[in-house]
């Protein structure tokens, strides 16, 4: 949903070189924790990736001594106190030591994405400097950071052998889920959720199936539409490697719109009875597979999202009813 709360984070393009330097340094130093971290949670079941993220994390602090190096000799010791979140254009990371469970295949996703996020952040910033040794620096890197994926592919080779390598998702199909996969299911958990208060407070406030399912799709579309742009505006791509907005807004768009006709689509039923059992049997499905997905593809332990979706969901699917009867 849109929000009219004033942005305070910096603009991309309005950092300095000194700005642009003490950031990569605080993200690599970052990324080299989380790669770590990979290492620490996955070592126990999975030494060979245990041995892949050591390397990765190894390679990622090689990259911040270079830069720091580079920073003290253009602009003294003080490093400027900046991180991405500070900045337009990155997105928030859920902290993974929050996590409780890891799976080896959301972790591959999310050092991957780590990655195209990295070589396009260094792209920009070498765009943007005019320094000669600073913009050698950021394109040296930037290349180092496409061909990161390669350099984890050799370490597969040599750690899980042929099995192991051939277990790795295709680039193409990483970028399809941070492009498609993971905006269309956050757009379809919003619609299914949001949209229950308004449908079946119509239906008990009017008991007419046609008019509810004119309000139900009503706000799913005016949901779908209002995601999309949120979406849309997040972040243009260039610095997450996350795609296309317009692609990105459209996924999250089109399955918000989806999530919120699930439960207006049985009132094209005459019967009013009939349509509202219908629609309560698909709420509780909805609930139940958004638990689901939350689990299977954002890492929340199970029953902590049936907990938050199912009791979340019944109470504005509560609201809905009692509004609608008052």
């Amino acid at each position: 949903m849109f929000s009219f709360m004033p942005d305070n984070r910096r603009a991309f393009s309005s950092l300095s070189e000194r700005e642009i330097l003490a950031l990569a340094i605080s993200s690599e130093e970052e990324d080299a924790r989380i790669y770590f971290e990979f290492a620490t949670r996955l070592g126990a079941t999975y030494p060979g990736s245990r041995a892949l993220f050591e390397g990765m994390a190894a390679e990622e602090n090689e990259h911040r001594r270079r830069l720091l190096d580079l920073y003290v000799s253009r602009f003294g010791e003080h490093l400027v106190p900046i991180r991405r979140e500070h900045v337009r254009g990155f997105l928030t990371r859920k902290p993974i030591w929050l996590l409780k469970t890891m799976t080896l295949e959301t972790v591959r996703q999310q050092a991957w994405e780590m990655e195209e996020s990295a070589y396009h952040f260094y792209l920009e910033a070498a765009k943007q400097t005019n320094d000669a040794s600073i913009r050698k620096l950021l394109g040296d890197l930037a290349e180092q950071e496409r061909k990161h994926a390669q350099a984890a592919d050799r370490i597969d080779a040599e750690v899980l052998g042929e099995t192991g390598r051939d277990a790795e998702k295709s680039e193409a199909h990483r970028q399809f889920v941070l492009t498609y996969v993971q905006p269309g299911l956050a757009g379809l958990m919003d619609g299914s959720v949001s949209t229950l208060a308004p449908v079946f407070a119509a239906a008990f406030a009017t008991g007419d199936t046609h008019q509810t399912f004119l309000v139900g799709l009503a706000a799913a579309v005016g949901a779908g539409i209002s995601m999309g742009f949120t979406e849309a505006a997040s972040d243009d791509g260039k610095l997450t490697g996350r795609g296309s907005p317009i692609k990105r807004g459209l996924a999250a768009g089109i399955m918000t719109a989806i999530g919120g006709l699930g439960h207006a689509l049985p009132y094209l039923i005459h019967d009013f009875t009939v349509a509202t059992t219908i629609a309560v049997v698909v709420v509780l499905v909805e609930l139940w597979a958004i638990a689901f997905i939350q689990n299977r593809y954002m890492q929340t332990p199970f029953w902590r999202a049936a907990l938050q979706v199912v009791v979340g969901g019944a109470l504005v699917f509560a609201a809905g009813i009692a509004i609608g009867m008052a």
